[in-house]
This record gives C-alpha cells, sequence and structure tokens, in this order.
C-alpha cells in the first residue's frame, strides 16, 4: 500500500466508519494491525469499523466490512447504509442500487440523507431464558429491561458476551425499553468493539423483531427504535417465525474526508 490512504468518514445514527475505495485492490484486507490502528480513537482516525468498497460482477459493488479489533466482521446494518451514501458520492450509482456484503446481496433506496436498506430474510429465532437470540445478518442477544437509560450497558453487556456460551464466537448484546410514545430504545453491546456504540443497525432490526415475537405481532409490521445516535425505523412482514421484506431505514452522513 501506499504511503498515504486517502479515506471519507460516514456516521449512521452515531455508528462511525471509516470508507476506503479500494477498486483497485490496493487495500491489503489481511493486515489486521493496519485497520485496528485506523479505528482507533487516539491514535489512528477513530471509528467503530472500516469498509472497503470492491469491484464485483453483476453488483453495484462489494461491502468488506471490518470491526474496530480489525477482523473481518458479520453483516453491519448501519454500515451498509453508510457504504451507500457513500457509493453515491462516488458517482457510483444515483438513488437505488444493489450490491453484495458478506451475508449475501442487499438492494437500498437513498431518500436525501436516508437509507433505506434491504436486510436479510430470518426464520430462524431462539431463546435464552427471557432473551432473544437472532441472527439479522449478525448475531444478537436481545433483552428487555426496565430504566434502560440508568443501565451499566458496558458491565452488563460485556458479562453476556463473554459468558460460556457465547465468549468463543461472540454475541452481540441488546438491551430494549418500551417508551411512552410506542416505540422503543434500545442500547447495544457489540462485540469486535467490546463496547457499547451509538447505534446498531442488525441489532436494531432484531430487536423489533422481538418486540413482534414478544408481543404476537403478526403481518406487515414497522417499529420504531431509538438509540443513543438518533432515530432508526424498522419494517418488516411477519408470519410465525418467518420475517421478509426487512427494512432498515435511517440517517446515513458523510462527516469528512482526508489522508493517513
Amino acid at each position: 500500500m501506499s504511503e498515504k490512504l486517502f479515506f471519507s468518514k460516514y456516521q449512521g445514527a452515531g455508528n462511525d466508519f471509516i470508507l476506503v475505495d479500494n477498486r483497485t485492490g490496493f487495500f491489503d484486507r489481511s493486515n489486521v494491525d493496519l485497520v485496528k490502528s485506523l479505528c482507533d480513537r487516539r491514535f489512528g482516525i477513530g471509528a467503530d469499523g472500516l469498509m472497503l468498497l470492491q469491484d464485483i460482477k453483476n453488483f453495484d459493488f462489494e461491502m468488506v466490512y471490518f470491526n474496530a479489533d480489525g477482523r473481518e466482521g458479520t453483516m453491519c446494518g448501519n454500515g451498509g447504509r453508510c457504504i451507500v451514501a457513500f457509493a453515491r458520492d462516488l458517482g457510483l450509482i444515483n438513488d437505488n442500487t444493489a450490491f453484495l456484503a458478506v451475508d449475501g446481496s442487499h438492494e437500498a433506496k437513498i431518500q436525501r440523507e436516508q437509507v433505506d436498506l434491504g436486510m436479510i430474510n430470518v426464520s430462524t429465532t431462539a431463546r435464552d431464558g427471557a432473551a432473544y437470540i437472532i441472527n439479522t445478518g449478525s448475531p444478537h442477544y436481545i433483552q428487555f429491561v426496565e430504566d434502560l437509560k440508568n443501565l451499566s450497558v458496558y458491565d452488563a453487556g460485556y458479562a453476556i458476551r463473554n459468558n460460556d456460551t457465547y465468549r468463543e464466537a461472540g454475541i452481540n448484546v441488546n438491551f430494549i425499553e418500551q417508551e411512552s410514545d410506542g416505540g422503543y430504545f434500545v442500547r447495544t453491546f457489540e462485540r469486535g468493539v467490546e463496547d457499547e456504540t451509538l447505534a446498531c443497525g442488525t441489532g436494531a432490526t432484531a430487536a423489533a423483531m422481538a418486540v413482534a415475537l414478544a408481543n404476537g405481532l403478526e403481518g406487515h409490521l414497522e417499529i420504531p427504535i431509538r438509540v443513543l445516535g438518533g432515530q432508526l425505523y424498522i419494517s418488516f412482514h411477519r408470519a410465525g417465525d418467518l420475517f421478509t421484506d426487512v427494512r432498515l431505514k435511517g440517517p446515513a452522513q458523510f462527516v469528512f474526508s482526508g489522508k493517513i
């Protein structure tokens, strides 16, 4: 790789990402230390993750996602929305796109600074005690709680993510509480970041599905999810354990660009 790396920074509801145009294939995706150092908030650019935008046949682009720990990760919903905005700003797409990610193909629509992203279908859910276990492209643990604003999400999330069941593979831990307006508030401890983040798109999607399961809601549903970094909207069609036409909508905004 050359001495200087050109990058752009985007955020989606407070989930922030480093975006790199890797259509020439110059970036060494096996360099864990490099990715980790770029995501470092004190010694690097600082981000929850890094994404490479790459060329691939039959799609507008490929999304390759890395967690802040430097390792390639599973699907990131807010990252997916941000890379769509990045592709638009590069002039690769207009208002609609189809791209490939680690969990398969996705399509998205852009409406100003809002990106409406199609997510994978979900057909299998599980329980761990009172909690729900749902994989929406990344594995999630969802627990309903009270007084979420005062919960120590780092301590509670760290304990669950590192217990005997989840220590080896890891899991994202989401805590959810219904609000007075009928929406829901979600806070998430993310594996790979190993800390609470301001938002998690796949987590918000899983949490919305847990709401449907817990309340016996069927048919076409839209569930607003508030996160620390803003507002997300999850919609899907539920028939039993099958969730189809799953969509994640929220802001995806350019922050700055530079070279390092």
